[in-house]
């Protein structure tokens, strides 16, 4: 009967905690400079509050619009088409799906 006896390698024993940091290390990087890491958070906030302000402006503007609507006269009936088309050459204004004719005359 024979025993085979193996050598004990030092190395063996360093690849669980090389694994274990390579894996920490990675995702710690990611944690910071990943696209929903900390770096990705704070240009997040910088955007949410620039669309904010101009949240702002497009509801000031559009209040500003309802009020001009509200000066139109209102006797007789208006029909909706002509009066979209007065409002969007008044304002110059239209929608992006729209081809716009001009006529000079």
């Amino acid at each position: 009967m024979s025993t085979r006896q193996r050598k004990i390698r030092k190395t063996g024993r360093l690849v669980v905690p090389a694994l274990a940091v390579v894996f920490i290390g990675y995702f710690g990087f990611h944690s910071i400079n990943g696209h929903r890491g900390l770096n990705a958070k704070q240009s997040f906030e910088q955007r949410t509050a620039e669309l904010e302000l101009q949240l702002e402006s497009l509801v000031d503007e559009r209040k500003r619009l309802q009020q001009r609507l509200l000066l139109l006269p209102s006797h007789g009936p208006v029909v909706k088409d002509m009066l979209d088309e007065q409002a969007r050459e008044a304002l110059n204004l239209s929608r992006a799906n729209e081809i716009v004719i001009y006529d000079y005359e």
